[in-house]
């Protein structure tokens, strides 16, 4: 069939057809087609949605990234036919069916992921039937190695390379901003590809992207990471393991962290920008993503036993997962908080226990410290301000101004202060109502918003007392805040009051550019 081009301004992948149309070439809504341009001679193929009014009889709707294969011009004839149904889909029928997918079928399906061969209802049929019939150390293995090879590598000559990972779930886990300088500032490279967040108050690459460009090729990665020892970047702009976005933007909806496809995920990217030596942070809590020791130590097993499949070296350190990490919460309270670490500040305790821990396992097992000490020389580096130079150096080789400070750096301007409403001891801290309330503040978005912690477990406090301040670059962002941490009630006192009914107090934010 012969249609007239008509490019319509949707920034996603697909072809939209009048329904006759679809009905003259026998496809429904979700088949596929190919296209082919005779004036250009390119080719793709892409799947079909259906309408009776946007498009005229004899028309053909090309989508925005659809056309940046085929560069086709308004109004030019294309030749149209059905395309054949792509082989992946029987090797994700047989997952759903519990059968065991070998390296070529695993292989095959992450192709077409890439490639976009696969439509987000294909994806999400694999990643819903890997959840039901969990994969096993092979096929992770299959997974993770398929990951790499469908997206770009790093080399370098000089080694060890070494990297670290946190599994997440807890807020305020700053510690990679000071991890990596760190071990930088030792003499290694740390090429660090950071997450943005997904249901948190800050990946880490969304805190780096308030002091510098988190955005580069993997080539420009390289190359920073040699000039400076280590990078802090956004692992989604260096087509590392490209599969793996794809499919987490799948799994999101459904708040499905499956297993398997998460230990690939990590070790993916690990694997690909050559790590030798891995770090990895498993927090345990009972709002974390790992319940119990025991799961942990499960989790820890596996990440090991991929990373001796895969020739690295991998140690995972079980940590303290049912309070934030410090105890600043969103992208600038949470850069505020770090500098002033790495600036010499003693506090928070938990926030520089926790960096020199994970930063002193990579010093272990990269050969610069004996087992047990490589924490201590990890605090030795970070007070020594060593790590501090090493941090400005990568934001200045990142695009950002080195002479940047804890002190220089303004939160949202809009503050309300939750105080205690009678005495009594910390018993309790929710992460996922803190994080919460920090997102409806406007975190990570705004950078300005989040939220801060005046009193952790076992703080003592009088009535009166602040135990958390919520900040917001908009007001009415705090207005919404303020009414979700009444709701939530996120940080419980001994004897604190919970509510009154009827409620009949009003909150009233305030205004202030710095932190209380």
């Amino acid at each position: 069939m012969r249609l007239t081009v008509r490019l319509v301004d949707i920034a996603a992948r697909g072809i939209l057809l009048h329904h006759n149309d679809a009905k003259s070439l026998g496809v429904l809504a979700g088949d596929r087609i190919v296209v082919s341009s005779p004036v250009t001679g390119k080719v793709t193929a892409d799947y079909v949605e259906t309408t009776a009014t946007l498009i005229d009889q004899g028309r053909i709707g090309v989508y925005h990234h659809t056309n940046e294969q085929l560069s086709l011009t308004e109004n030019e004839v294309v030749e149209v036919r059905v395309a054949d149904r792509p082989v992946s889909l029987d090797y994700i029928k047989k997952k759903m069916e519990g059968e065991k997918l070998t390296r070529e079928d695993i292989r095959a399906i992450v192709t077409d992921i890439v490639q976009d061969t696969l439509s987000p209802s294909e994806i999400t049929a694999f990643v819903v039937s890997s959840y039901i019939n969990q994969l096993d150390m092979d096929e992770i293995e299959s997974l993770t190695r398929a990951m790499v090879e469908t997206g770009d590598q790093l080399s370098f000559h000089a080694g060890p390379i070494v990297d670290k990972h946190s599994i997440g779930g807890v807020p305020g886990n700053k510690i990679s901003l000071i991890v990596v300088p760190i071990i930088a500032a030792s003499g290694l490279l740390i090429p660090k590809t950071s997450s943005r967040a997904i249901t948190g108050a800050g990946g880490t690459a969304d805190l780096m992207e308030v002091l510098a460009p988190v955005e580069f090729s993997a080539s420009e990665v390289q190359e920073m990471t040699i000039k400076t020892g280590g990078v802090i970047v956004w692992g989604g702009a260096t087509n590392i393991a490209p599969a793996d976005d794809k499919i987490i933007i799948q799994e999101y909806p459904f708040k499905i962290d499956q297993i398997g496809q998460m230990i690939a995920s990590v070790m993916a990217k690990k694997f690909a920008v050559g790590a030798d030596v891995v770090a990895i942070d498993i927090p345990v809590g009972k709002y974390c993503k790992v319940h119990t020791n025991e799961e942990g130590r499960k989790l820890a097993r596996q990440f090991i036993d991929l990373g001796e499949r895969l020739n690295m070296r991998v140690e995972c350190a079980l940590t303290y997962g049912d309070a934030p990490v410090g105890r600043a919460i969103g992208p600038k309270l949470e850069i505020k908080e770090a500098l002033s670490v790495m600036e010499g500040s003693d506090s928070p305790r938990s926030l520089i226990q926790k960096s020199c821990v994970i930063a002193g396992i990579a010093l272990e097992l990269a050969g610069k410290a004996n087992r047990g000490e490589g924490a201590n020389l990890a605090h030795e580096i970070l007070r020594s301000g060593k790590a501090l130079k090493k941090f400005l150096e990568i934001i200045a080789v990142q695009g950002g101004k080195s002479d940047i400070t804890s002190e220089s750096i303004t939160v949202g301007e809009h503050f309300y202060t939750v105080r205690a409403d009678s005495n009594g001891y910390v018993i309790d801290l929710n992460n996922h109502s803190l994080i919460t309330i920090a997102r409806t503040a406007g975190a990570p978005a705004d950078h300005g918003a989040g939220l801060y912690l005046h009193a952790k477990h076992g703080t003592s406090l009088s009535k009166g007392d602040p135990i958390f301040t919520i900040y917001a670059d908009r007001k009415w962002r705090l207005e919404k805040a303020i009414e979700e941490a009444r709701r939530l009630r996120p940080v419980m006192v001994e004897g604190m009051l919970i509510d009154r009914v009827p409620n009949v107090r009003e909150w009233v934010p305030g205004r202030s550019r710095n932190m209380e």
